[in-house]
């Protein structure tokens, strides 16, 4: 029996081994964790879909594997049903082929690939991924399915009908992109050749995409954050004996939301193939983390409804799952908007690049004391330099300055509600 690299996640066709948890003779059970994979950022263990002993395994650590790819062989054991897990794909319907780990294509190129059955049947896929087909006049057969027994899912239409745009432009094809070359730094002095992780792989993956399909502007704005620093100190210790540490990141996702809510525009996502803007009606926000492996962003879900205590208790928490990489690849998904914060670096303006599909992003540096003017007189302040950084393509500049402004009246006016706690207490 094969135990191939399941379904991982919608849009998520690969995943680099980071280590193998069996040895060859290994009795191993079902459900029981064989390979830890690293994938968008997140490390998740890939379960056993059949119980035996290792004859043999296909992988080694570093290795890029692709859905369907087979990880180890087992004997002995005989074959038993995978237990549900959100890993394993979507349950088969009535009528739908029998999905087999040894039949799922590997994922290629969207342009390159065709199905090809020996019975002639068409490619497995839902009423509705075949109605929509269809309509947009797409031909499934040069849709390659994600899913085990190479299903097609919506998902994987999205894919394809990006690949096309991504290669045709104004009826002209692009030429193939020309392949790296590697530089001989060495001719000119010492160097020292250290490999790319995964991680840092993936990272300038996402980057240059958002950068080559996102026209960026940035707005520069200066916030007096003297009020809400004090505000912060005042509750401190109230935080503290709850567990929770009380910085200014709380309070400028609050008055985050509230702006985003009265500006929609900067909640929203372009939708390409259905030519449309999709205004969503949660706020569920990213937030940048250093780690030592490089830049990862956890979302903080719902944070409309959540207090300032929930809030900092939550991010304190994604914060050291995300630094241990312990944090899911469910909490690395579907933000609306996210925030890079360099204040605790120390780092001033600086000009983020919109994590796309979402189009804005707002950016942090550390507050400083300054010289600022006040009733028309020269006095010292705190000024935190504030960042956004918007798509221009759905958001116009005279938007752009309404909103950071906007934000800032509300960090200067900011106050601090304890009435959920003075309910608690009663």
């Amino acid at each position: 029996m094969n135990i191939t690299v399941p379904h991982l996640a919608e849009g998520v066709t690969s995943g680099t081994v980071v280590s193998i948890l069996v040895k060859l003779g290994e009795e191993i059970k079902l459900g029981q964790d064989i390979v830890e994979l690293e994938t968008s950022k997140a490390v998740a263990g890939v379960p056993a879909t059949a119980a035996g002993k290792v004859a043999k395994i296909h992988i080694a650590d570093g290795d890029e594997v692709q859905i369907g790819q087979v990880l180890i062989s087992v004997e002995g054991g005989g074959e038993e049903p995978a237990a549900a897990s959100p890993a394993q794909p979507e349950a088969r319907t009535a009528g739908s082929p029998q999905p087999s780990a040894r039949t799922a294509p590997a994922p290629a190129a969207a342009g390159t690939y065709e199905y090809q059955s020996s019975t002639g049947a068409a490619p497995p896929a839902s009423p509705s991924v075949r109605k929509l087909s269809r309509e947009l006049g797409i031909d499934l057969t040069r849709v390659r399915g994600s899913q085990l027994g190479g299903r097609i899912t919506l998902a994987d239409v999205r894919d394809y009908i990006q690949h096309l745009q991504g290669t045709v432009q104004t009826g002209v094809v692009q030429a193939a992109p020309k392949p790296a070359v590697s530089v001989d730094f060495a001719k000119w002095g010492p160097v020292e050749r250290v490999k790319m992780s995964p991680l840092r792989k993936k990272i300038g993956e996402k980057m240059s995409q958002s950068w080559s399909s996102v026209v960026h502007v940035t707005q520069f704005h200066d916030v007096h954050v003297g009020a809400l620093m004090a505000l912060t100190k005042k509750h401190a210790a109230d935080f503290e004996k709850k567990g929770a540490r009380l910085t200014l990141t709380p309070l400028i996702l609050k008055a985050l939301v509230e702006t985003l809510q009265e500006h929609p525009i900067f909640n929203a996502s372009i939708d390409e193939a259905a030519g449309e803007i999709v205004y969503k009606k949660h706020y569920h926000l990213g937030i940048a983390v250093d780690t030592e492996q490089g830049l990862i962003v956890p979302v903080i879900r719902d944070v409309d409804k959540k207090d300032l205590l929930a809030l900092a208790l939550e991010l304190q928490e994604l914060a050291k799952k995300t630094r241990e990489r312990k944090v899911s690849l469910e909490q690395l998904q579907g933000a609306t908007f996210t925030v890079s914060n360099q204040g605790g670096i120390g780092g001033g303006y600086f000009t983020p690049i919109v994590n796309s599909p979402e189009v804005a992003i707002l950016g942090l540096g550390r507050a400083s004391l300054k010289a600022v003017v006040k009733d028309g007189k020269i006095a010292s302040g705190m000024v935190l330099p504030v960042v956004l950084s918007y798509d221009h393509r759905v958001i116009d500049g005279g938007n752009a300055a309404r909103f950071i402004t906007d934000l800032a009246k509300k960090l200067e006016g900011f106050k601090f509600s304890e009435k959920k706690s003075k309910r608690k207490k009663k």
